[in-house]
């Protein structure tokens, strides 16, 4: 029998879809499976020997910065193998992968080609192909350009050689008690095209569902090993509402004890405000919205689709309905200035806010990956410089270098108290902010509470 391993290297805490849904494709195809994940486990160079197919699951910037050296030792260390990488990221990166030694790249909708390769390295190998056992020789269709991506019936998801939910988040809930969490996915891709974003240049404007079926029956057998709590990792919940909404009333009939959460997009919530109700109603602990800046001239360079006065109202929308709105930003970007950064930590503490908002969320930096519609902006040509192969990323500084010193300031306050209370340490930047930009703080202080008073998943990254 044929063996594949399949490696995950981050997914903020979660335990990732992609890759159990990759095994259940090529169990299905009569391959042994195993699956690691270097962020919640120690993963030896011994662990990559015998494998025919190793695979790597590129879902964010991160993840695919962490998973280079480990393609390195898999490469090093199992010479014959195929590998491919497969995600969202994975063919925006597709040059620097292939410089790597992966032979296979795969994007969004990756598990009929991933299939369809482990099919193809059970056939012999012809005089012809490349020397290295197993390799296809077959292009290995990046999604990126295309005109339409393929519709998938996918396969409930195989998390079984994956580790426990334990390792994983959890949701520290107001009372200080902590809840299991478990992921899933009820769709990919995304409708709209924010410049900024990695899925448009993937999907471009298109998104694909999972069938509602695979859905609550991966939800059902993650709440079976204990989880209490289920993220959508959906780019946008609301980009086909009926679906979405069908699939989280029946979770509730199936588990009325088990809360969710979701992101949504503002602009999604104001034109679907009717369904905010239903996902109070179905045990919606939280909505998270990429808000990204609340200056309309920087959220007309990203093409957000909102105004500040949207994001304001969404944030009236769900608190009537008795849903959690989590903002989150890309604080620092080329058109910050040292006044605006403070007008959003304003805003922030008068919209009472200062406890949904994860203190990394102050001090993340605009991201420019390869393949960003951001590259042929005019607004951006002026601050971007070179691509940086270290970082994946084109590098950019700010016209003002108060702002890059405000940064690295708010950046090493906020690194060194992930774990300490949202409102201390908001105090903290909002006090410093204000002093380096010359203004008197607007709003009076409020007293540092012993926990925080909504529920939030304890691992907030989000790039």
């Amino acid at each position: 029998m044929s063996s594949a391993l399949l490696v995950s290297t981050y997914e903020m805490g979660r335990q990732p879809f992609g890759v159990a849904s990759a095994a259940a494709w090529l169990r299905a195809g009569g391959w042994e499976v195993r699956s690691v994940d270097t962020a919640k486990e120690k993963v030896t160079a011994d662990r990559f020997g015998g494998a025919d197919l190793i695979g790597f699951h590129l879902p964010m910037h991160t993840a695919t910065r962490l998973a280079g050296p480990v393609i390195a030792v898999a490469r090093r260390v199992n010479p014959d193998a195929s590998i491919a990488a497969f995600g969202l990221y994975a063919p925006l990166n597709e040059a620097w992968l292939h410089s790597l030694g992966v032979d296979a790249v795969f994007g969004g909708e990756f598990e009929e080609e991933l299939a369809d390769l482990a099919r193809r390295l059970h056939k012999p190998r012809s005089p012809q192909s490349p020397e290295r056992k197993g390799f296809s020789a077959v292009s290995a269709g990046s999604p990126v350009g295309r005109s339409s991506l393929p519709r998938i019936h996918f396969l409930v998801p195989d998390r079984s050689t994956l580790p426990p939910l334990t390792k994983y988040a959890s949701l520290q809930m107001p009372d200080g008690s902590r809840r299991i969490v478990g992921s899933t996915e009820a769709s990919r891709g995304c409708l709209h095209s924010c410049r900024h974003c990695p899925v448009v240049p993937v999907y471009e404007g298109q998104f694909r569902v999972v069938q509602p079926e695979v859905v609550l029956a991966d939800v059902a057998a993650q709440v079976a090993v204990g989880a209490s709590h289920i993220t959508f990792g959906d780019p946008d919940f609301f980009n086909g509402p009926t679906h979405a909404i069908r699939i989280v009333r029946a979770l509730h009939a199936a588990h009325p004890s088990v809360s969710y959460d979701v992101t949504i997009k503002i602009e999604h919530l104001l034109k679907h405000r009717h369904l905010v109700p239903a996902l109070a109603a179905t045990g919606c602990a939280f909505v998270t919205s990429a808000v990204e800046s609340l200056d309309d001239g920087v959220l007309a360079i990203f093409d957000k689709g909102h105004t500040r006065a949207d994001f304001v109202e969404a944030v009236h929308v769900c608190r009537s309905a008795g849903v959690s709105l989590v903002p989150t930003f890309v604080a620092f970007h080329p058109w910050l200035t040292l006044g605006s950064y403070c007008e959003l930590l304003d805003t922030i503490e008068s919209l009472e806010l200062v406890d949904y908002v994860a203190p990394i969320q102050l001090v993340l930096r605009l991201l420019v990956h390869e393949g960003s519609r951001l590259i042929t902006a005019p607004e951006m040509r002026p601050h971007l410089g070179r691509f940086d192969p270290a970082t994946l990323t084109y590098r950019w500084a700010h016209p003002d270098p108060r702002v890059d010193g405000l940064h690295d300031e708010v950046f090493k306050m906020v690194g060194a108290r992930l774990n300490a209370d949202r409102r201390g340490v908001f105090e903290m930047v909002s006090t410093l902010a204000h002093e380096r930009a010359g203004i008197p703080r607007r709003h009076a202080s409020h007293p540092v509470r012993a926990r925080a008073t909504v529920p939030y998943l304890d691992e907030p990254w989000y790039c």
